[in-house]
């Protein structure tokens, strides 16, 4: 394969949010469409670099590099053996093979992966290791043998410059759908008044800016024998594309978080358009300047224990907002509705329930306050 062959690539979505990680995905230009457990596209080797550099919602980037039939295991592991590995991976590579199997005569994952492993070794001198950042991926379903390479290395959420998070932190990928999900399109302030270690204002400013999100990491990718290092770095850009038009804000209770957040900032290279500040909900003041959108990721439930100080928690966060925030759109990130509801807010209808840390959130989000 070369950089100008065509393929599917397909990208991981956290479940739930599979519809604005299209939109971002169409909106880059790419042709794509949901499917089973994500969004798929036919590209080349250079859309599959691109994907993992400037989608922020993907959590990671599969390049599906062909598939054959196979009935049994020794079947397997001829076609296995005969396939044209060294075509994308280099000689002797370090890896690791993940199987599954589905509605298939070969239904066990673990001989159908030793299968795999031994044509890889035998063939083109492969070494495993169960902590390698280069995955082949098996997926064996009605007999048809599916094999991708996971592009990406460590998920797309480690952006590369946050070195510190708090408890239960809002990943990355996550908050920026969110954030799109709320039509934030970078022309608008953002507040988050719970902001732990600012993963919502830093992403706002990113977007804001037009900052490549994989600008500070590597990839996968960049071990294959189809990667091409000066081409790569003709898509990368080191600074912002554009002047952010907005200020983004972030305040949180816990002094560690802020400090934490500011870092993040700094990192990532926001820190001139994004202020965090040590603030408790009742002395919540609104920036100067337009309204915007407020987005947050309460403390819920299961996270945190007993719910009755939430609630009074949920209750004053309301009527700060309702009182202080005219104009403001709100965004509100929980698992449980009564915790909504106690804001007093004019939440719609909310959205998709969306995998959360072993827990299910989903988005409730106000229009312009009155």
């Amino acid at each position: 394969m070369d950089t100008t062959d065509q393929f599917e690539i397909f990208l991981v979505a956290t479940p739930g949010l599979e519809a604005p990680l299209l939109d971002e995905a169409i909106a880059a230009g790419f042709p794509a469409q949901i499917t089973d457990g994500g969004i798929s596209f036919p590209g080349t080797w250079v859309d599959v670099w691109r994907a993992n550099l400037e989608l922020r919602g993907a959590t990671r980037v599969l390049a599906r590099i062909g598939a054959f039939r196979a009935m049994h295991l020794a079947q397997l592991d001829k076609r296995a053996r005969k396939f044209p590995w060294l075509s994308v991976l280099p000689p002797q590579p370090v890896l690791r093979v993940e199987t599954t199997c589905r509605q298939s005569r070969i239904y066990h994952a673990g001989a159908a992966s030793q299968r795999i492993e031994r044509a890889l070794t035998e063939v083109i001198g492969a070494r495993l290791d169960p902590r390698a950042e280069l995955v082949v991926k098996a997926r064996i379903e009605d007999d048809l043998c599916t094999f991708s390479l996971d592009t990406t290395g460590e998920s797309l959420h480690k952006r590369g410059h946050k070195e510190a998070v708090g408890k239960a932190p809002m990943r990355e990928t996550m908050a920026a759908m969110f954030l799109r999900e709320c039509g934030f399109q970078g022309d608008e302030p953002v507040l988050d008044p719970m902001c732990g270690s600012g993963s919502f204002v830093i992403e706002a400013a990113e977007i804001a800016l037009d900052l490549q999100p994989g600008r500070s990491r590597g990839f996968a990718f960049e071990s294959l024998a189809t990667f091409d290092a000066q081409a790569f770095q003709a898509l990368k850009r080191t600074g912002p594309a554009r002047a952010a038009p907005a200020r983004f804000y972030g305040s949180d209770r816990d002094t560690g978080a802020v400090n934490m957040s500011r870092k993040n900032a700094e990192r990532a290279g926001v820190s001139r358009i994004a202020d965090f500040r040590n603030c408790t909900i009742s002395d919540l003041t609104r920036p100067e300047g337009p309204s915007g959108l407020v987005i947050v990721n309460p403390p819920y439930g299961a996270r945190i224990g007993n719910k009755k100080p939430l609630m009074a928690l949920h209750h004053s966060l309301g009527q700060v907002l309702r009182e202080r925030f005219s104009g403001w759109r709100v965004g509100l990130v929980t698992s449980e509705p009564g915790l909504a509801r106690a804001t007093g807010l004019p939440f719609q209808p909310p959205g998709p329930y969306v995998a959360h840390g072993g827990l299910k959130v989903r988005l409730f989000q106000t229009g312009r306050l009155p």
